[in-house]
């Protein structure tokens, strides 16, 4: 279903940048289905090795570091996909995707969701969903946001929402289509 989010939300023959790329699977769609020209960047060896089986040109790289290989606005879309709650520095990787891209597209799991809620305050203990399946001590999540978290760092900092979900506490995950409110 988010995959389908975010194919709808690309044009066709787009230039389309995707951090925490994975195995590759939204970009070779990407690709095949809207004609894009894709890119990825993944900080595990075995997800490039993935990538490049398909053909996908991708980076080794750690997202949190920055994107300065990239010249401003080199892509039309920059993807982060239900990676923004694992990276250190979050805004930091945000203004980084809006330098090099024109427009954002940023996904990630909504703790706010009703089902998380009720959890915690039923069990006492970390939630656990179908989209956060780990244990507290063993998940790749470093930090919680919630799709009211997310739209309140936008305000703060000039990041225009182009589209989103609206609902904070019947959405699994949030997605947005943002863009730099700044004047270049």
């Amino acid at each position: 279903m988010y995959n389908t989010y975010i194919l709808n939300a690309i044009p066709n023959g787009a230039r389309v940048l995707d951090l925490g790329c994975g195995d590759g699977d939204l970009l070779d769609q990407l690709r095949k289905e809207k004609n894009c020209q894709g890119y990825g960047i993944d900080i595990q060896y075995d997800h490039i090795l993935a990538c490049t089986k398909r053909g996908i040109s991708t980076f080794h790289g750690n997202i949190d570091e920055g994107l300065s290989d990239f010249s401003d606005h080199a892509f039309d879309y920059v993807i982060l996909s239900q990676t923004l709650q694992q990276v250190t520095r979050p805004l930091y990787v945000i203004e980084e995707m809006l330098r090099v891209g024109h427009k954002a597209i940023i996904t990630f799991p909504n703790f706010g969701y009703w089902e998380i809620r009720i959890q915690l305050l039923l069990t006492g203990q970390a939630p656990k969903t179908k989209t956060l399946p780990y244990e507290w001590y063993d998940t790749p999540n470093i930090r919680v946001v919630s799709i009211r978290d997310f739209r309140h760092l936008c305000e703060q900092n000039n990041i225009k929402i182009l589209s989103d979900n609206q609902s904070n506490l019947f959405s699994k995950k949030g997605l947005f289509v943002v863009k730099s409110g700044k004047k270049d």
